[in-house]
């Protein structure tokens, strides 16, 4: 059993949140992972990217082949656009579809998500939303985590335990709002 993930974004959209609840979910289902370093963090609003490996045996590279990544994981769709020659013929995009406009000539978000469609498989989710109905916008990131839930080869009951170890320190309105935005993601992909 294997997984290989792409991560994308905007710098400050939480990929680095993503990771850490990913990373130790696995851990914790007994799985081993690999994770290159995260790209892109050095500016806010840049782009980032990073390649998480999931597997029950060993692992001998950090970094995943074009053509061979199971899942873009994406909290912003021109990034995950980006990523798609990384896809496996059968593989899933998870995206947002709330535009990240930090760049003057960024295209019209109707084509973005039309060549996303094109993907093999894609689960498009309007995080924003779902973040705000959640309690906090900055909880997207969860939001797509939950979305993605169902296609990872992680138990639900770990993602959750980690979420709950990373927010809980921030006080019981955080954690819950995060928990919600994990559920409604999670809702929204299973919905689409």
């Amino acid at each position: 059993m294997k997984q290989d993930i792409i991560l994308a974004g905007v710098g400050g959209q939480g990929i680095l949140s993503i990771a850490y609840v990913i990373d130790n979910a696995a851990l914790a289902d007994g799985l081993f992972f690999k994770q290159a370093e995260v790209h892109g963090m050095a500016q806010r609003g840049g782009a980032v990217q990073s390649h998480m490996r999931l597997s029950d045996g060993t692992i001998w590279s950090d970094l995943i082949p074009k053509g061979e990544a199971d899942m873009i994981l994406s909290v912003e769709p021109l990034e995950a656009l980006r990523y798609l020659d990384y896809l496996r013929p059968d593989g899933i995009v998870v995206t947002s579809s709330t535009p990240f406009r930090n760049i003057p000539d960024y295209p019209e978000i109707d084509k973005v998500l039309e060549a996303l469609h094109k993907a093999p498989r894609s689960v498009v989710v309007d995080s924003e939303k779902l973040a705000k109905e959640a309690g906090t916008v900055k909880a997207q990131n969860v939001v797509l985590l939950g979305a993605a839930s169902s296609f990872l080869i992680i138990k639900e009951a770990s993602l959750l335990g980690t979420i709950e170890t990373l927010f809980g320190g921030r006080g019981p309105a955080v954690l819950e709002s995060n928990l919600k935005a994990f559920a409604l993601g999670k809702k929204a992909a299973l919905g689409s």
